[in-house]
């Protein structure tokens, strides 16, 4: 085969070399922080799935809890699994603070490390989308449900503002080749498909988030500080492409400010896909 017909094969994504890459990222900022701004949509989940008192339930890549904490709130037996472990750590401090019990475990959301059947509720709330082998990911959240149980996520979408944030990260830092983008997760025919005949209902809802800032600067130099997909790219980035990937990310949220760019603090629209199944 010559060397130009090597070049128009595809290869397979490495997912494996991609995890390891998101286990830095997610490990680094302050990730707590950030899921401070999205408890109202956990809240919002735990109540769409109908959580009962003493179900089991498990949060698919916790990150520091919102959505077990949520649970564990309501008298569920709850199990956070995630595969960094300084968020994990996060999510136990704020377990004792609340004096609520939730087991963290540190666990691929790929693989679970559950067997069959086990839990009466599976939730994930912008977790599991960032999974890179989807099909496997939406495999394992059934896996683990038992049958009649509910499953139950929050994915942001392609349009929106976190959408459109990381069509802007992929121009400055373009993904693996192959890499099926996480807020595919946030399309309702797209997650039909990923389930498929494995589950016996599907409930879409499209819900809004708000970001409150007192700035469009200071949006940006939160997620700048804060959140590890974007402090990673900014410091992948020269001193002059950095300002210019601040400014465009500014002009984002200026655009999804409901109070209507008047200057002054700022109420950023985001928009996310809130889907409840049941289990066949």
């Amino acid at each position: 085969m010559t060397a130009t017909a090597n070049a128009g094969v595809m290869r397979p994504v490495d997912f494996g070399a991609v995890k390891a890459k998101q286990r830095v990222t997610w490990g680094s900022g302050n990730y707590a922080k950030v899921a401070s701004k999205v408890m109202w949509p956990a809240e919002v989940l735990c109540e769409s799935a109908g959580l009962q008192a003493g179900w089991g339930v498990l949060d698919v890549a916790t990150g520091s809890g919102n959505a077990a904490l949520g649970a564990a709130r309501r008298g569920c037996r709850v199990t956070g699994v995630d595969y960094t472990p300084a968020l994990l750590a996060r999510g136990r401090m704020r377990a004792e603070a609340e004096m609520v019990e939730v087991d963290f475990r540190e666990g691929d959301a790929e693989n679970l490390p559950f067997e069959d059947n086990t839990f009466d509720a599976v939730l994930s709330i912008f977790g599991v989308m960032f999974a890179p082998d989807h099909a496997k990911a939406a495999r394992e959240l059934v896996r683990v449900c038992k049958p009649g149980g509910t499953i139950a996520l929050a994915c942001w979408p392609t349009e929106g503002f976190i959408g459109e944030m990381f069509k802007l990260f992929s121009r400055y830092a373009p993904p693996a080749a192959g890499l099926t983008p996480p807020v595919r997760w946030g399309d309702v025919e797209y997650q039909k498909g990923l389930f498929g005949d494995s589950v016996r209902s599907f409930r879409g809802e499209v819900r809004t988030v708000l970001f409150r800032d007192p700035s469009a600067e200071a949006n940006v130099e939160f997620f700048r500080t804060h959140y590890g997909p974007t402090l990673k790219l900014f410091e992948s980035l020269d001193g002059e492409t950095a300002p210019k990937l601040a400014g465009e990310l500014a002009d984002l949220a200026r655009r999804y400010d409901r109070n209507g760019n008047n200057g002054g603090p700022l109420a950023i629209e985001g928009r996310y896909l809130e889907s409840v199944m049941v289990k066949a």
